[in-house]
């Protein structure tokens, strides 16, 4: 194994136990330990956690462990404001340019995720969703469009994640991602730019008291050790 498929497998592993909550913000990842607890080399875990850091998950510090990214509510907000207009103009540049083939995969994207939602770990079936988003950012044949929307679909990660917790609904899920293809199908700009507005117009509200609990954790971490 190539320490390069290596070090995607430990920012995976890594990258889920921060999403569970297993390793919430602020937490120390340092590097030999985890490295040892892993079985694998430094240079892997170097590289896995610099993987983490470019996707907004950890964040570095000179002479110092990284940590668990804390970023504040303002970030995510105004990250999220700029997710949410990458998200129309890929859906609206699908409607001109996606193959119908392209939009059948997107549509069966939210077959499966109708099919096996009660059945499929909350993580793999966000990660599932994620593809969904994902695979329209592709479908709008814009390069440049597709990468910033992987850089700030990275960012926002574990927001969405929380986001996708808090409002986890089979009903609503389906009904929301179908509306989309709906749009897509039908290629109708408006139509598909009002049905990501619905889907995502809550999506920083829906963190922000998470993210302030977790700051205040953070601020007085002794506050809770009777609990």
């Amino acid at each position: 194994m190539t320490e390069q498929i290596l070090a995607e497998q430990i920012a995976t592993q890594i990258r889920r136990d921060i999403l569970r909550g297993k390793l919430p913000p602020g937490t120390s990842i340092k590097e030999r330990d985890n490295a040892a607890e892993m079985g694998v080399s430094r240079t892997p875990m170097r590289e896995a956690i610099r993987v983490l850091a470019k996707e907004g998950l950890v964040q570095l510090r000179p002479s110092r462990s990284p940590i668990v990214a804390q970023p504040s509510y303002k970030e995510v907000s105004d990250q999220a404001q700029v997710l949410i207009a990458l998200e129309k103009l890929s859906a609206e540049l699908a409607c001109q340019n996606a193959s119908d083939a392209e939009i059948d995969h997107i549509a069966n994207i939210v077959d499966v995720m109708a099919r096996e939602f009660d059945t499929t770990d909350p993580l793999d079936m966000f990660e599932i969703d994620m593809s969904f988003h994902t695979a329209i950012a592709e479908a709008s044949r814009n390069a440049a469009l597709a990468q910033t929307h992987c850089s700030f679909l990275q960012k926002l990660w574990r927001a969405r994640y929380i986001a996708a917790r808090q409002r986890r609904n089979r009903e609503r899920l389906v009904a929301e991602h179908s509306r989309i293809v709906d749009g897509l199908r039908a290629r109708d700009p408006k139509a598909v730019r009002d049905a990501i507005e619905n889907h995502l117009w809550h999506l920083a509200d829906d963190i922000r008291e998470v993210i302030e609990a977790e700051a205040l954790a953070a601020a007085h971490p002794n506050d809770n050790k009777t609990v």
